[in-house]
């Protein structure tokens, strides 16, 4: 079963449980999965791969939003879009750990041979690739600084 059909019949199931956070997150995100359908040259296909990052940019906006309403002081908009960011990131893969970041990032920069913080463009490069929905861009960015700065 791929990740669209897992969302559909999630959806059904928050219907019978009338789950109404749950039934508007996973709708949301069918709707961005059909967008992308039918998007032109996307010959109604959709991977796996593709429905991860329209997921995980879902939920990059979701917490930044949160993040605005905290800032606003609207705490209960806040808690409304990290309850569906909660779900949202049902679907993703288990994000890496400080240290399992840290111990991959350390990798990659010994495999590129970078020295320097004018190197960061080439280990982004790679780690980006490789980390992709395992970490938040961020968090790899932020690291790679650390690393090499």
């Amino acid at each position: 079963m791929d990740l669209f059909e897992k969302v559909s019949e999630d959806i059904k199931n928050a219907m019978r449980a009338k789950d109404k956070v749950a039934l508007e997150t996973l709708r949301n995100i069918k709707k961005f999965f059909i967008e992308a359908k039918t998007a032109p040259g996307a010959n109604d296909t959709l991977t796996d791969e593709a429905a991860l990052k329209i997921i995980q940019k879902l939920v990059k906006q979701g917490k930044d939003a949160a993040e605005i309403y905290t800032g606003q002081q609207r705490q209960d908009l806040a808690e409304d879009e990290l309850a569906q960011v909660k779900i949202m990131e049902a679907y993703l893969p288990k994000q890496m750990s400080a240290e399992e970041l840290e111990a991959a990032i350390k990798a990659i920069i010994a495999e590129t041979g970078a020295t320097s913080g004018k190197e960061m463009g080439k280990v982004m490069g790679v780690a980006s690739k490789q980390l992709a929905g395992l970490a938040e861009g961020r968090a790899i960015s932020a690291k790679v600084k650390e690393l090499l700065g």
